[in-house]
């Protein structure tokens, strides 16, 4: 079992920054592909990024790409999601996911972002 706890969410400008955290217990985190995915109010949970065991590759949804750098600290077993020049729809709750699998099975509760505009 791989318990996920993330941290870092809160309020933010318009073009601002926030910088996520998701660390893992229970089990090694460079044995897990980790992701991180949003839900917004009224809306499904979509992919935000993610990025391989040895953080040499990492994958991101297009409405984030460029403004967003996932990456992690196998040895501090975290993963990390740097938010740059946010905006008012990246407003959401935002996951930690990890998995050895094709499937996600290991969940965080989740950390809220506001933007305000």
């Amino acid at each position: 079992q791989v318990q996920l706890v993330e941290s870092g969410g809160g309020l933010a400008q318009t073009g601002g920054s926030l910088r996520l955290s998701c660390v893992a217990s229970g089990r090694t985190l460079s044995n897990y592909f980790t992701g991180w995915f949003r839900q917004a109010p009224g809306k499904e949970r979509e992919f935000v990024a993610s990025i391989n065991w040895s953080g040499s590759s990492a994958y991101y949804a297009n409405s984030v790409k460029g403004r967003f750098t996932i990456s992690r600290d196998n040895a501090k077993n975290t993963t990390y999601l740097q938010m740059n020049s946010l905006k008012p729809e990246d407003t959401a709750l935002y996951y930690c996911a990890a998995r050895s699998g094709t499937r996600y099975d290991y969940w965080g509760k989740g950390t809220l972002v506001t933007v305000s505009s």
